[in-house]
Order: structure tokens, then C-alpha cells, then sequence
């Protein structure tokens, strides 16, 4: 009898070096276990085809399709012998849409005498776009021989597991792997309470695996998905539940303002009043600073809604209290933003113990990576002292060297940037653990705040502050209507006209060493042209439509005095364009910026499209933003631009986000590794799982903090933190 693998064999030992090595680099998969938990994305039924319409751009697919028509295309090439080259072009169909498939020279002969009209077959590829059409180029297949009922039934049982994959394997060959390891699910622990597991009738974990992969009916498939979503629900949110619990453990120091101090005199010299928004938000974290145990506390926004000044508040009456704050930003450009608005803010109540310093004032220091020696010295000395009460910084403030007098306040700016190990070494700088106040502009539906964030209280700014502009989005279709693109320049010049500023993002900078510029052959015009680069359009523009105009440049690699000095040219209005990367995502506030020209915009997430274009519309003038694509009108990427065009509302936006993208992309990029976890839960359709794992874990972690009680659950935490930490680490 053979010997079943344990969960933590090593895959290389049951599948072979080359298999393992693959689904390692690739997917991530490194024992037995791992592979157990890689569910399928969806079964196909027998004799049901899979919709082509809604194929997702640039993304490995797997679909079930009969083969409509196929033709051998001959044509001009350098390459081949006597100066002509083949291709085989097939047409697939599942009865309500059609796929073009594509093989090139060698690889065309195999098909060729395979796919003939009739046939039906699984095909797996990456979807691009040649000519306006999407298309797969050289996809992988396997015939569904026969008839199909009874080969397909010998082939994978009644319904056909599709698995996530890519191009060096396909969701077939990791199927029959899987069908290698499945007996060893017998082995696996099931980390559930039993009284949880029994009281919502929920399938033990070994059966559950067997049923994922080797479903039956749909009941079986139902059952399995219902049970392994709670796995996922239920780890992650003891892992925050035990979070909250040590948090609350912990001792802060009080921080209640004093009466008539620094608070009241900012208040005093404020040009407008606080919105209702502002003001509830503000008593909320005022409530929470005057108490002995830390604040946790989310600050999230729609983007210009007053975060900067209620962070600025909050940092203040902790200075009154006798305390320092220091805010982290992700990026110098931000860092050196929010030090020049908020020392502009305060005016002479950032000049402490200097000449024409107010009385109640304190001092605010930047501190960043590239700053000079004597500059750094001198912020270091300025913390160390108290002399400084706010401190700005970037992740230079969690150096070793980097030590206050007294941290009464960290506020993280832009949380999803940061794991949760660099806020805590910010908070480890404290002589008790400072308040945590964590700031993001992208708005977050409920049951992502409850995963990503499930450690923290949520506050909502919802309201604009008055005298802010609406923001007119539109979607240029470049490849479609191509003066559509010249028009769009035309409108940047009459904004410029009128005074106004404008900016141009593109995806990428422009001295890549990408390749890009060698001379394709026929099988590279299958894939997508490389994204458009700031460089190249910033030269095009000046030279070009936008000729006369002072165009500028900004993306990361500059060096930082560079961009600083761009961006105060821009800030003063001396500089008509400025043409950037996302390093304009959030907190660049320039009022006079009225229009953005968003190039390549399919590239972006909903998320990111909503933050950019929060740059403009921030003064008096109306916005405006314009969102340039090549994709057709078809595209799922259309949609989604049009989707952004069509409203503000960014929690509306946060959801189609979530609901168009992979869950695991959303929230690796919200936080944190244990976040990219989630394999069968999906947080906008799944938010009543979320909220009754999130109850049942706070029951669990008050009656056994340490789950003494219960080894399992134990176990499955360690595997999920130690994910965590290390996903961490690979980000750096």
C-alpha cells in the first residue's frame, strides 16, 4: 500500500523537481499542503461552453470551446527559409461569442492536423489584443476526445475543476497533481472549534478539501466553499482579535489638550470653519487620546475631504499635552508636501524658540533618506530634545538612530503602502506605546476595513470641505477616435489659457531597459505595445500639440532636491504641465491644477484612477479629467474606465474595484501578507461570513487569549502570521 504524503512533504518529493520548481516560482506552492489549498477558480460542466464575451485582458484563462474554423496564413518574413512564414489562425466558438487562436511556424504543425472544426478542447492562454481583436497566441490545449460525456467524465468526475495558472503550467496538469496529493487530506488538522463547526453545520476540513477538488454535484462544491471560507474568515480574524486583545493590554500615556495651547490658538487663526464631518471625527479621536490605552483608530476619506487637517489637530493636542507626533508618509514627495502645507497652516505657530515664534508655538521638522548630514543632525537633535513637537517624515523615521523625547502620536498617511510591522516600529520609539492614528484616502468597503484594518476602529470622512469643485471625468478613445486624443490637447491649452495648470500621468518613466525598441517579430505584435513612459511623452508634448507650453517632468527616479524643486516650480505656478508617474497620487495639492490627461488609463486600478484625479478640482475652478485608452469598446478595461467616469463616489468605485480585480491583488496591496490569504473568500460578497467570524473570534480570544484550548486553531494562526512575515520581508 503506498504511503500517503504528510501535508508538509515537500512537493519535489511527490511531483518531481521540474513540476515543484514551477509551482513554487510560480504559484507560490511548496509542499503538499500548499498545493491542497490552490482551489479551483471555477468547474465547467460537461457539454456546457464557457462565455467568451467577458474574457479579462492580460490574465491566463482556461475556457471550454468547439473549434469553429482553421487556416494556415502564409506570409513575409526575414526569418523564415525562402523568405516566407506561417501561421495558423483558428476561430473557437461557445455559441454565443468567438475567440481567435494563433500559432506561429514549428508550433502550427500539431495543431494544425489536431484542431479541426468540431473539435472541442480546454484552451489556456494569455489573453492580448492584435488588431483591435483579443486574441490567444500559441494557448496550450488538451482534446476532449469522443462524444465527450464519457471521456470528460473518466478525464475529472462531473464537473471539471478550472485551477488559477500560468503560461509554464496549465490548470490541467496542476488538476492531475492535485489528484496525486488529494489522500492526504485525510491527514489534515481542522483548526474550527468543534462547537463552531457543529452549531453551523459545517463539513469537517479533510472532507471538505476532497470535495473542492473532486466535487460531484454542485451541493458538494457548495458545502466545501461554505466550509473553507470560514477557515479563511475565521484565522484571520482571531489573528486581529488577539491583535486588538494584546493592544489593549498595553498602558498609553493620557493626551488631553490644554486649555487655551496650541489647539486653541490654530483654531483661532483658522481662514474657514471645520465641516460637521471634521468636527464628529475629531471628537472621536480627542475621546480616544484621553484615554490610558492606545488609540487604534482608521481615518479613511474620500480624497480631499480634510484628512491632513484632522491628523494636524490631533498631532497639536498631543503637543499641548506635553507630547510629539510624528506622521509617516510613504514617499519624499508626500513627506515634503504635507511639511509645506502644514508649516504653511500653522504659519508662526511652527517657529518654536524662534524669532517672531508665537508663544504657545512648537517646531515642525521634516526628516527624509536624502536630506543632508547637517539637516538630519539637526532634526535628530530637535526630536531627541523635545524641541521639535511634529516630525514628518518617510521611513527614514523607523531608523534605529531616530529617537524622541517623548511619542505621543503616530499617524500613518496612506496605510496601504506600510506593513504592519513598520507602523510598530514607528510605535516601538515611545516611551510607552504611542496613540495610532492611520490615514487612507482610498475609500474601503466595510468588509475590507474588517479584514485589512480589522485590528483598528474606522472613522469615515465623507463630506467635502466647501468651496471644493466637482470633477468632469471622460473617456478618450484614442485608438477609436484618434482626434478625440488631438482635442483633449486642445482642452489643456485653453486651460492654460485661462491661467490653469494641468497634469499628464503616464504608467511608466521611460529609460527602462525593457527592449522594448527592438524590431518585433510577427509572434511579439501579438502581445500589447509597452506602456506609455513619461519621458517620451513629455518630449512629444513640448515638441508637439502642447509646443510654447513650459512642460516638466517628475517620476520617482529623480533625485529628491530635483523633484522638490519641480514640484514648488508647479506649486508657484511657473511650470504650465506637469507630465508625472503616480508619484502625484496622493496629497499633492495644488489648487490652480485644474485638468489631468490620464495616459494609458486601462493600466490603472479603479482605486488609483480615483486618487489621481482627486489632484485637480481642488481650487475654485471646475476639474477636469480625461482618461486616454487604446482598448475597445468591449473591453472589461472600458468598462471599468467608464465606470470611473460615471461617478465620484469613491466607496461606489472601491467595490467595482474589488468586484473586477482578483481579491488577492486588492488586499495584498492594502496591507499585508496574511491578507493575500484569502483563496475562497471574497470580502464584498462574503461580508456576513466576515461579520459572524469576526463575533466568534472575539468570543474565542476573551475566554483562551493564548488558545491554549484549542492547538489547532493554534497551529493554523502560526502558518497564516508567519505567511505574513514573510511576505512582509519579500516586500521589503
Amino acid at each position: 500500500m503506498d504511503l500517503v504524503p504528510a501535508l508538509d512533504e515537500p512537493l519535489k518529493k511527490v511531483l518531481g523537481p521540474a513540476t515543484a520548481k514551477v509551482m513554487a516560482e510560480f504559484l507560490g506552492l511548496h509542499t503538499v499542503g500548499d498545493l491542497l489549498h490552490h482551489y479551483p477558480r471555477r468547474y465547467e460542466e460537461r457539454g456546457q461552453l464557457t462565455h467568451l464575451a467577458d474574457l479579462p485582458m492580460d490574465e491566463h484563462v482556461t475556457v471550454v470551446a468547439q473549434v469553429a474554423d482553421a487556416r494556415l496564413v502564409t506570409f513575409s518574413s526575414p526569418k523564415a527559409p525562402r523568405g516566407k512564414g506561417q501561421r495558423l489562425e483558428v476561430t473557437i466558438t461557445d455559441g454565443s461569442g468567438r475567440l481567435q487562436l494563433v500559432f506561429f511556424g514549428k508550433g502550427a504543425h500539431k495543431p494544425h492536423k489536431e484542431l479541426l472544426p468540431g473539435t472541442r478542447a480546454l484552451f489556456a492562454g494569455k489573453v492580448s489584443v492584435f488588431n483591435r481583436r483579443l486574441q490567444l497566441a500559441h494557448p496550450a490545449y488538451e482534446l476532449l476526445r469522443g462524444d465527450g460525456e464519457e471521456a470528460i467524465d473518466k478525464w475529472a468526475g462531473s464537473l471539471i475543476p478550472i485551477y488559477p495558472a500560468t503560461a509554464k503550467l496549465e490548470s490541467w496538469k496542476i488538476g492531475k497533481s492535485i489528484q496525486t496529493v488529494l489522500p492526504s487530506a485525510q491527514e489534515a488538522v481542522d483548526p474550527l472549534p468543534d462547537s463552531l463547526r457543529d452549531g453551523r453545520g459545517l463539513l469537517p476540513l479533510p472532507e471538505a478539501l476532497l470535495k473542492i477538488h473532486q466535487p460531484r454535484t454542485k451541493a458538494d462544491y457548495a458545502d466545501a466553499r461554505d466550509r473553507l471560507k470560514w477557515d479563511e474568515a475565521f484565522v484571520l480574524q482571531v489573528a486581529l482579535a488577539r491583535r486588538r486583545y494584546v493592544d489593549a493590554q498595553l498602558p498609553a500615556v493620557a493626551r488631553k489638550p490644554t486649555p487655551d495651547g496650541l489647539l486653541t490658538a490654530f483654531d483661532a487663526k483658522l481662514p474657514f470653519t471645520l465641516t460637521e464631518g471634521q468636527r464628529k471625527v475629531s471628537k472621536e479621536i480627542f475621546d480616544d487620546l484621553a484615554t490610558e490605552h492606545p488609540m487604534h483608530r482608521l481615518l479613511q476619506g474620500e480624497v480631499g475631504s480634510g484628512k491632513t487637517m484632522v491628523a494636524l489637530r490631533a498631532m497639536l493636542a498631543v503637543v499641548d499635552a506635553g507630547g510629539q507626533a510624528a506622521m509617516l508618509a510613504p514617499t519624499e514627495v508626500l513627506a515634503q508636501q504635507h511639511h509645506r502645507s502644514i508649516t504653511e497652516m500653522m504659519g508662526e505657530l511652527a517657529e518654536g524658540g524662534m524669532l517672531g515664534g508665537a508663544e504657545q508655538a512648537t517646531k515642525v521638522v521634516l526628516l527624509t533618506g536624502s536630506m543632508g548630514a547637517a539637516g538630519r543632525r539637526q532634526a535628530l537633535l530637535d526630536l531627541v530634545t523635545g524641541e521639535a513637537g511634529i516630525v514628518i517624515g518617510t521611513h527614514a523615521l523607523i531608523e534605529d538612530k531616530v529617537q524622541f523625547h517623548d511619542l505621543g502620536l503616530v499617524v500613518v498617511d496612506e496605510q496601504h503602502r506600510f506593513g504592519v510591522e513598520q507602523r510598530d516600529a514607528l510605535r516601538g520609539k515611545g516611551k510607552q506605546p504611542p496613540h495610532l492614528l492611520v490615514m487612507t484616502a482610498t475609500p474601503i468597503p466595510r468588509t475590507v476595513a474588517m479584514t485589512v484594518f480589522g485590528d483598528l476602529e474606522t472613522s469615515v470622512l465623507d463630506q467635502l470641505p466647501a468651496g471644493r469643485s466637482p470633477i468632469a471625468s471622460h473617456v478618450v478613445p484614442a485608438a477609436d477616435k484618434p482626434h478625440f486624443l488631438a482635442r483633449a490637447w486642445e482642452r489643456v491649452r485653453e486651460e492654460v489659457g485661462n491661467g490653469h495648470q494641468a497634469y499628464v500621468v503616464c504608467p511608466r518613466i521611460g529609460d527602462e531597459e525593457d527592449g522594448s525598441a527592438k524590431k518585433k517579430s510577427p509572434e511579439d505584435e501579438a502581445e500589447k505595445r509597452p506602456p506609455l513612459a513619461v519621458l517620451d511623452i513629455a518630449d512629444q508634448l513640448a515638441k508637439g500639440p502642447l509646443q510654447g507650453l513650459k512642460v516638466e517632468v517628475l517620476h520617482g527616479r529623480m533625485q529628491p532636491d530635483d523633484k522638490d524643486a519641480v514640484m514648488r516650480r508647479f506649486a508657484a505656478g511657473e511650470t504650465d504641465v506637469l507630465v508625472a508617474t503616480t508619484v502625484i497620487e496622493v496629497g499633492v495639492n495644488v489648487p490652480n491644477a485644474t485638468v489631468m490627461v490620464i495616459m494609458d488609463a486601462d493600466r490603472f486600478g479603479v482605486s488609483q484612477l480615483h486618487q489621481l484625479r482627486g489632484r485637480v478640482g481642488r481650487g475654485s475652478a471646475a476639474g477636469l479629467c480625461l482618461l486616454v485608452t487604446e482598448m475597445p469598446e468591449a473591453s472589461a478595461a472600458r468598462q471599468r474606465l467608464n465606470a470611473v467616469a460615471t461617478t465620484l463616489d469613491g466607496f461606489e468605485l472601491s467595490r467595482i474595484d474589488l468586484e473586477q480585480r482578483r481579491e488577492g491583488d486588492v488586499l495584498g496591496q492594502a496591507q499585508s501578507g496574511a491578507r493575500t490569504s484569502l483563496r475562497m473568500l471574497t470580502v464584498i460578497e462574503d461580508e456576513e461570513i466576515i461579520a459572524e467570524a469576526r463575533e466568534e473570534a472575539a468570543a474565542v480570544v476573551a475566554t483562551d487569549p493564548d488558545l491554549e484550548h484549542l492547538p489547532a486553531l493554534r497551529t493554523a494562526l502560526d502558518a497564516l502570521l508567519d505567511e505574513e512575515r514573510e511576505q512582509y520581508l519579500e516586500k521589503g
